[in-house]
């Protein structure tokens, strides 16, 4: 059993309901509602990925696509600067358009949002599930099993990752660029998460619990899934919580140097890229993407911090 109460199938007469009690989840519901930050951070995620989501809808809506030029928005005469003040912000051109191509910077925000969320998220889920896995088994089996996965995490640790994920990118052809990104990024990704997985198994193997489960005839990996995971849920969550911002600002980084996302595909980085060229004439071209990313980074660095500090104390309360 773990370490949280549990009702055992025999306390339990045939026919009778089983209710939880509902006081702690209540609880935790109400600690997270209250907490400011944590809610602000979360609804400003909420919004990015509903505009990720229904990104053709408000395109459609709004009447232009991410790769539609609008010559009559821009001046050629002042070297295709938007026109109007704002970066060319209009009533038909929400977010304004981009110098010399007159796209539009609306749509090409909702759908850079997508690659920037499905990117994240992707990395996320490779990365947890391979550093829970390694990190679990090399914390619980030992021996060989652990010198591997922790020289493994040691020799990819070492690396400068940016750069080498840099020199793969460079030499691997274009393809579908996101599945590259994710893979990259995974690789590199997951022995952050299988760290500190493995120490806190070291410590979960020694309890009570554990050694129940194992004098009962238990399998090693019956006790890793049904004894020692159940334990780490807080730590992994938050986790994964916190890795997605450094995913975000890791696809943004590749396609601002050139080999992330392959235009004309709309990404986040690219767009402060080729909006460094226009920061003097055309301030706005420079400003919205660049606010989305900060803000994108800050809410689930915030989420992550705002509810690790609340899931250790509603433990510490329990």
């Amino acid at each position: 059993m773990s370490l949280e109460t549990s009702v055992r199938a025999s306390d339990i007469e045939p026919g009778a309901a089983v209710a939880l009690p509902p006081a702690r989840a209540r609880g935790t519901w109400r600690r997270l509602l209250s907490d400011i930050p944590l809610t602000l951070s979360a609804g400003y995620i909420l919004l990015i990925m509903l505009l990720a989501l229904f990104a053709p809808v408000l395109t459609a809506w709004s009447g232009w696509d991410q790769y539609t030029f609008d010559q009559t928005a821009i001046d050629p005469e002042v070297g295709g600067i938007p026109r109007g003040a704002w970066g060319g912000i209009s009533a038909e051109h929400w977010l304004g358009v981009e110098p010399a191509t007159g796209r539009d910077i609306f749509a090409r925000i909702a759908f850079g949002a997508r690659v920037s969320i499905s990117v994240a998220l992707a990395a996320t889920a490779v990365t947890t599930v391979v550093g829970v896995v390694l990190g679990l088994a090399a914390g619980y089996f030992g021996g060989w099993v652990d010198a591997v996965v922790s020289r493994s995490m040691e020799f990819l640790m070492a690396f400068p990752a940016l750069i080498f994920m840099i020199a793969i990118l460079s030499s691997i052809p274009a393809g579908n660029r996101i599945v590259l990104l994710v893979a990259v990024i995974s690789f590199f990704g997951w022995p952050y998460l299988a760290r500190v997985v493995r120490s806190q198994t070291l410590s979960l193997k020694e309890k009570e619990f554990v050694e129940s489960a194992r004098a009962s005839g238990a399998s090693g990996l019956s006790i890793i899934f049904t004894e020692i995971l159940p334990n780490l849920r807080s730590t992994v969550l938050v986790l994964a919580a916190l890795a997605v911002p450094g995913f975000v600002a890791t696809e943004a980084g590749l396609s601002f140097l050139g080999v992330g996302v392959v235009p004309p595909t709309p990404s986040w980085g690219q767009m402060i890229a080729e909006a460094a060229r226009w920061y003097a004439a055309d301030p706005v071209f420079f400003l919205v993407p660049g606010i989305f990313l900060f803000l994108l980074v800050m809410s689930f660095t915030t989420f992550g911090d705002r509810l690790g500090a609340l899931l250790d104390r509603g433990e510490a309360r329990a």
